[in-house]
């Protein structure tokens, strides 16, 4: 059982066997019995992208871009992903398929991925490719369609 005691604005929790939190002002830190865990060493690793390569095909790949485009966390990239991959991604040739693919699974940070299509952050060169200018181009919305849901799977 936890015990909970409050001192100097601190919210102290402790236990015998598992590490359990210290809040104190802006740092957040665990404790156990052993060790101190700092916030840093609790983020989750993300792992390294691995390129499916020729063992993948074509329908295949295109079936899981059109899920990770429409399951991306974070609203504007689901939205964005999702309508770009309803409009182009049928006609997207194996090349561009790979890019896509690169594009949306190598960068760990959604929102470097966002920035970089509406242009708010420079994008990078190894991601400057057509299939990003096709992605910019449907951002900019010059035909200022609606798109406040992803479209449905299957029509």
């Amino acid at each position: 059982m936890a015990h909970i005691s409050r001192t100097c604005g601190r919210l102290l929790w402790s236990t015998k066997k598992i590490p359990v939190p210290i809040i104190a002002k802006a740092q957040q830190r665990w404790m156990s019995d052993e060790k101190i865990i700092t916030q840093e060493q609790l983020e989750p690793s993300i792992p390294e992208y691995v390129d499916r390569g020729n063992k993948e095909n074509i329908r295949d790949k295109r079936a899981r871009l059109l899920y990770q485009s429409r399951k991306r966390g974070m609203l504007e990239n689901g939205l964005l992903l999702s309508t770009f991959a309803a409009q182009y991604l049928d006609s997207l040739n194996e090349e561009q398929l790979k890019m896509y693919d690169s594009l949306i699974n190598k960068p760990s940070n959604d929102w470097d991925i966002y920035y970089w299509i509406i242009g708010n952050k420079p994008t990078p060169d190894a991601y400057d490719n057509e299939v990003m200018k096709m992605l910019k181009e449907h951002a900019q919305n010059k035909e200022k369609n609606v798109r406040i849901r992803q479209p449905d799977l299957y029509a």
